[in-house]
């Protein structure tokens, strides 16, 4: 499926796929994605672009919220084919630039072959990269002086659970929060806030401690790494997802 892309607001808008999400916020000097979709989504990437305009030469900078691959895959081609800057939460570096890897393993995947819906989604996944171990050698820390010269002048949010460094942004009253609460996901049979299936967390107990601390945040529309837009304060997202958690 491709992306389709929806207006948040005049600066932000939301990419959504069947598999995964990115969020592309612009102002006078540019263009900036956070994320980039698994690396057989790069064309879809690249129409969202296309769709406000840009091209990917035109793309200043990519905030990761965290380097799985279903998140960085096409940033894996823009820094090497654009020297584009890849940026992420310090301490999430050293897994963009594939240093360690904090990600389900195939092994993990097959022992639950037997359930049709994760064997049907690591099939489509295997065919859109899902198996890339590739890194980002150029990949660096945002900094909050980086950060504001940045379209948006995102706000970074340390949300860790998902990884070890998972970072969610700020920009207003609109939450880019990747996988540290989802609203859907091809594995999963309700919709609405909640947290993505265990075995996908590097650490439960604070992917918990993280949707408390977002649920302090005074934002109003909630993007996430995957399903769909959720508009509401991010107190009752966080309280949905926890009690289903």
């Amino acid at each position: 499926m491709a992306a389709a892309l929806s207006a948040i607001s005049d600066t932000i808008h939301f990419a959504q796929t069947d598999l995964v999400n990115w969020a592309l916020v612009s102002d006078d000097s540019g263009v900036m994605l956070i994320d980039a979709g698994f690396p057989g989504q790069r064309d879809d990437v690249l129409g969202s672009l296309r769709d406000l305009g840009y091209a990917a030469g035109d793309v200043r900078a990519i905030l990761l919220t965290h380097a799985h691959v279903d998140h960085l895959g096409a940033a894996i081609w823009f820094a090497k084919t654009h020297g584009t800057p890849v940026f992420c939460h310090g301490a999430e570096v050293g897994h963009a630039k594939r240093e360690y890897l904090e990600q389900v393993s195939p092994t993990d995947l097959l022992a639950r072959a037997w359930n049709p819906r994760y064997l049907a989604w690591s099939v489509h996944i295997v065919g859109k990269g899902g198996l890339v171990r590739d890194g980002i050698p150029t990949a660096q820390a945002l900094t909050a002086d980086v950060a504001a010269t940045l379209p948006g002048s995102p706000q970074l949010i340390p949300s860790p659970g998902h990884t070890g460094g998972h970072c969610s942004y700020v920009f207003g009253d609109v939450l880019v929060a990747g996988d540290a609460v989802v609203t859907g996901h091809p594995l999963i049979t309700k919709g609405g806030p909640q947290l993505l299936p265990h075995i996908f967390n590097h650490d439960q107990a604070a992917c918990e401690r993280s949707l408390s601390a977002l649920g302090l945040l005074d934002t109003q529309v909630l993007l996430p790494g995957h399903g769909p837009v959720w508009r509401g304060p991010i107190r009752e997202a966080a309280e949905l997802a926890l009690q289903r958690s």
